[in-house]
């Protein structure tokens, strides 16, 4: 009998697991495929280790404007994805040495809960009944597959089979203009492909300030990316994609056809719960517990938010909570994003656009020395909203320019604990750098008169 057992060795799985050994809990953790699941093995660490691989290969043929000249620049595909086995590998190799203990036992295979008590859970895996007091679900999620007449063309890939895929494509459309899609678009156009991306909405990155997603629009289409925004696909045929948007309809031919709209909660095995269900995925309360008392969940299963470090954090919550009862919460307001594009986006919070008692406030990245010195030719963008009725506490921000990933979690802390602007006054900031740029946003804010938001 275990106290808890876990399925999914994803984030939230492995670090659920290692909080529980921590503090003497022993755990049984399923997992059916690798350790680290999708983000270790097919999403974050994968794409990213491409991304820098291109970046690298991309900023070598565009030196030159920092007085830097290459000749017969190339890449080697086969040593990127190499590189990119090894990083895993090594990732790997780290997360099963944190979880070695005598109170945790790794079960590769799938499992299938079979009964459920309030007091026990029996979990099949590979023929062999496991029993546990507690249950956190971590299955994670899926790739989202469309109904789209045709999908299933020998030349359609999805964003698993793009990290592995054996040669890059001279030309490829990406149905998805999201933040798979994106990142795959700065992927492959920093290689050399030509790229279109088809986007039903209209916009891309359709949860990101438009000032933001239409800068990264407008430098891409420079450089030769098509958007067709605001387009439906309506049938693929071989390697060709039909469209139709209020204009006309629209065909695309590619050497690759890259399906990214989406994902979805894996929930396969769970049926014996008979769990509530709510939007896309487990329901939890603010303790990561489902309708059953014994019953917690955390990361994509929950469909709340995607990502890697929320998943993490309800992995902690739901421990926490299952080593004492109603001691931590999860909070959702306050959780940084990321898009690895070039330049990069990154968010926080909320910005509301017509609310009179917020006050957003935008200043070019180029009010920061070093991101002039480092980003030759761009501009940038830096926008916070202040609630101004409540001593103008930030409640979000997005920025795009490189460095916004390692710099929006500086803003996190502040919107956690609601903190007012000019107790941020008095912070002080390394000089030269990007980070700056907070700096300066919240000292035009300071320095500026009104304070009335979008009613002035």
């Amino acid at each position: 009998m275990y106290k808890l057992a876990i399925i999914g060795g994803g984030p939230a799985g492995y670090s659920a697991a290692a909080k529980a050994i921590k503090n003497n809990l022993s755990v049984v953790l399923f997992e059916q495929k690798a350790i680290g699941g999708v983000c270790l093995n097919e999403g974050c660490i994968p794409t990213k280790t491409l991304l820098f691989s291109a970046k690298q290969y991309y900023n070598a043929k565009n030196a030159e404007k920092y007085g830097v000249s290459a000749e017969n620049v190339k890449y080697d595909w086969n040593k990127i994805q190499q590189r990119k086995a090894k990083t895993i590998r090594k990732l790997q190799a780290g997360i099963r040495q944190k979880l070695k203990s005598d109170l945790c036992e790794i079960v590769t295979g799938q499992a299938i809960v079979k009964s459920y008590k309030p007091d026990l859970i029996q979990i099949e895996a590979n023929g062999q009944i496991y029993e546990s007091e507690n249950l956190l679900v971590c299955s994670g999620s899926k790739n989202f597959v469309p109904p789209i007449e045709g999908i299933d063309s020998e030349y359609v890939i999805d964003s698993t089979q793009a990290l592995n895929i054996q040669e890059v494509p001279q030309n490829i459309i990406i149905v998805g203009g999201g933040v798979i899609g994106m990142e795959f678009a700065t992927l492959f156009h920093e290689l050399g492909s030509k790229v279109s991306v088809v986007e039903a909405m209209p916009k891309i990155l359709a949860n990101v300030d438009d000032d933001i997603s239409n800068y990264l629009q407008v430098k891409y289409m420079k450089e030769g990316v098509a958007f067709y925004t605001d387009t439906k696909v309506i049938k693929i045929q071989g390697n060709k994609v039909i469209c139709n948007n209020e204009q006309s309809d629209v065909v695309l031919e590619g050497d690759k056809i890259l399906v990214c709209v989406g994902r979805r909660p894996n929930t396969e095995g769970l049926d014996a719960l008979n769990l509530r269900y709510e939007g896309r995925g487990v329901w939890i309360n603010e303790q990561c517990q489902t309708s059953l008392p014994n019953v917690y969940a955390a990361g994509d299963v929950t469909g709340t938010i995607m990502l890697a470090h929320v998943a993490v954090r309800q992995a902690e919550v739901a421990v926490g909570n299952i080593l004492k009862p109603n001691t931590d919460k999860m909070t959702y307001f306050d959780i940084p994003s990321v898009v690895y594009s070039n330049p990069e986006i990154a968010m926080i919070g909320s910005m509301p656009k017509d609310d009179c008692d917020v006050d957003i406030r935008q200043i070019p990245m180029t009010y920061s020395g070093r991101f002039v010195a480092e980003n030759e030719g761009e501009m940038g963008l830096c926008k916070i909203a202040y609630l101004t009725h409540i001593d103008n506490t930030i409640i979000g921000a997005q920025m795009i320019g490189n460095s916004s990933s390692e710099i929006i979690s500086s803003l996190s802390y502040a919107i956690h604990e609601r903190i007012p602007v000019y107790r941020l006054e008095s912070i002080v900031f390394p000089h030269p750098t990007v980070s700056e740029i907070i700096k300066e946003n919240i000292d035009s804010k300071l320095n500026t008169q009104s304070e009335g938001g979008c009613c002035i």
